[in-house]
């Protein structure tokens, strides 16, 4: 399965997004500029069931891994570099909370530079009730569609975040995003030499996660008061939390 991508820059390193459930590639509308600025080139996809990606019933986290996976060769081979297998080398990928884990299980393959995991235990409790599940994310879809609705229940999104967010909620496919969860339970290692970023308290991440990232050799950096999607609440202390993406020096 290819996936639709958002591309933009010239760089000769290559950073690679993915968002969140409910979210699209248009959810790193922030963050895509000052990649672009730091001189990357930067793909951003729509995860299976997602903006304008195609649907899957059946998909499991490895099969997503498998799509990100295909449709980066495709796309890395298109830069002018000079690495030995003719793709652009994978300077930087980043997952937030569902894309998180499908970055895990696609890492070992990608072979980024440097992986950050947002917000996300890389680990997935299975066994869900399909139609009870899909049943959810329709209502949860239908709430997302409306900007001011949006905004009411997030008072931190501006308004073009809010409008990215219900642009996504309305292309959101609830079976395909339903079908992860209904399978055997999940878990998958982030590399050491990896970095978490949670938002803190996080819903998502305990501190008994950030233990093992932190025993498995992962960086772990947590933004007190940050929301779940911690760029849109914090994106200030969310980008001077990352200075080896970041950093103007790096340019």
């Amino acid at each position: 399965m290819l996936l639709n991508v958002i591309e933009a820059g010239e760089g000769d390193r290559v950073a690679v997004l993915l968002h969140g459930m409910m979210g699209s590639a248009e959810s790193w509308h922030r963050v895509v500029p000052l990649l672009v600025e730091r001189g990357f080139r930067v793909l951003a996809l729509d995860l299976p069931g997602h903006g304008l990606s195609p649907r899957d019933p059946d998909l499991t986290i490895e099969s997503a891994a498998d799509a990100v996976v295909e449709t980066l060769a495709q796309h890395r081979s298109r830069a002018d570099v000079h690495a030995a297998d003719g793709r652009a080398p994978l300077a930087v990928a980043v997952g937030h909370s569902f894309g998180a884990t499908v970055l895990a299980a696609a890492a070992p393959r990608l072979d980024p530079a440097l992986a950050v995991y947002v917000d996300a235990p890389l680990a997935l409790q299975g066994g869900q009730e399909r139609a009870a599940l899909v049943a959810r994310y329709e209502h949860d879809r239908r709430t997302r569609m409306s900007p001011a609705e949006l905004r009411r229940l997030r008072p931190f999104y501006s308004v073009d975040d809010a409008a990215v967010e219900a642009r996504a909620a309305a292309r959101f496919d609830p079976a395909t995003a339903a079908s992860v969860s209904c399978g055997a339970d999940g878990q998958w290692s982030a590399a050491p030499g990896s970095i978490v970023v949670r938002a803190e308290p996080s819903a998502w991440v305990t501190d008994e996660d950030a233990r093992r990232f932190e025993h498995g050799g992962v960086t772990v950096r947590s933004i007190p008061g940050a929301a779940h999607t911690v760029w849109h609440s914090h994106f200030e202390v969310f980008t001077a939390a990352l200075p080896e993406i970041f950093a103007p020096s790096l340019v």
